[in-house]
């Protein structure tokens, strides 16, 4: 019988009610563009510093152990920003991004990235863009309108919330989405 593999992250969550209400204008005009999008549950919103896969148990206990090892104190992370991955001619994901709080979540993704090649894991190839993923979208429909309302909500604000951990995050898929529970959490050191 082969081992349970579980399927994790490493993820700073946002928990501040004030700053997901204020996501919910964004997803009703994403909403009433008519666009074919699978939105991320407001309460799933999260910024993902590394995806890590179908690890083991065993795997898991040493990342939780490097995760306790990374150095950085509390800061703020304000949300500013809608964007879209690769490019407006063809988007695959909308995303909302940071006017402050990059420098500290670069910083935690380094030096969790240099920890995490000495037990097996290979580098980022692409790097490490600070981001929350609102929206995937699944086919061209109405891709104008959806273009066209990200346009007009380039520069907006989401509200500021403060980072105070990281989170090893657990992810199982199911049909109406995927459903995240914290395995372990690494608090800031002064």
């Amino acid at each position: 019988m082969s081992e349970e593999r579980i399927r994790s992250f490493v993820a700073v969550d946002i928990d501040n009610q004030i700053v997901l209400d204020s996501f919910r204008e964004l997803y009703t005009a994403l909403k009433d563009t008519g666009a074919d999008l699978k939105l991320v549950d407001v309460n799933n919103l999260h910024i993902t510093i590394k995806f890590l896969g179908d690890l083991s148990r065993d795997l898991l206990d040493e990342v939780c152990g490097i995760m306790d090892e990374i150095k950085f104190q509390p800061f703020d992370v304000e949300l500013k920003e809608v964007g879209v991955f690769p490019s407006m001619r063809r988007v695959n994901v909308v995303w909302v991004g940071m006017e402050r709080g990059e420098v500290e979540l670069l910083d935690i993704f380094n030096q969790l990235e240099s920890r995490l090649g000495r037990i097996g894991f290979k580098p980022d190839r692409v790097g490490f863009v600070p981001h929350i993923t609102v929206a995937r979208v699944r086919s061209g429909r109405n891709r104008d309108a959806l273009t066209n309302s990200i346009s007009s909500m380039k520069s907006k604000e989401f509200g500021i919330f403060g980072v105070n951990s990281i989170k090893l995050k657990k992810s199982v898929l199911t049909p109406q989405g995927p459903i995240y529970s914290t395995l372990h959490e690494a608090k800031a050191k002064l």
